[in-house]
């Protein structure tokens, strides 16, 4: 049964137990936490992304829900090296476990190491990609290889690189000992 899911109010029960999957090429500007680091918003700065509904069954235990999801776009910022504008490539994907409330995620997160979620009937699948997007973006971004070669040096006149010479403290006190300062 083919069924219309909607990735802003998402039943992850049902979404998984179809086994359901929602694709997604949409623009950055509708992703307004993104957004914000992206250095001048174009059309052509698109979303990538799918989730895929799933129930796992383990022995003896009820089905588990799980969502896998895969998320790519690319992003304008400025290299740090260069400070030259960047695209940064910045994908995730994650496979998320879903509990059925705080103390059952608190456990489960506990005892493994999947990344645990609470369920809710309006799960919005449209933050979490974007959560999981700004988690992948670099700390730090950079070119591969910069355009230009970063300059090294200070390009004003009365720049001095070498430090003035300071007394020795210690050359001081000596001169005051003997009598000369």
């Amino acid at each position: 049964m083919s069924q219309q899911y909607d990735p802003k109010r998402l039943d992850v029960n049902a979404f998984a137990r179809d086994g359901g999957v929602l694709r997604g090429d949409d623009l950055l500007a509708d992703f307004k936490r993104l957004a914000v680091d992206a250095q001048g918003l174009g059309d052509d700065l698109r979303v990538v992304w799918e989730a895929r509904g799933e129930l796992k069954a383990e022995l003896g235990v009820m089905p588990q829900v799980w969502l896998h999801l895969q998320a790519h776009t690319t992003l304008p910022m400025n290299c740090q090296r260069c400070l030259e504008l960047a695209r940064i490539n910045v994908s995730a994907n994650r496979s998320f476990r879903f509990a059925a409330d705080e103390e059952q995620a608190a456990a489960l997160d506990e005892e493994s190491e999947e990344d645990v979620l609470v369920y809710e009937r309006d799960f919005n699948l449209h933050d979490l990609v974007e959560d999981e997007l700004l988690l992948a973006m670099p700390l730090v971004p950079l070119h591969e290889v910069c355009p230009q070669q970063p300059r090294m040096q200070v390009a004003d006149a009365d720049f001095r690189d070498e430090p003035e010479v300071k007394p020795n403290p210690f050359g001081l006190l000596a001169g005051l000992k003997t009598g000369k300062i």
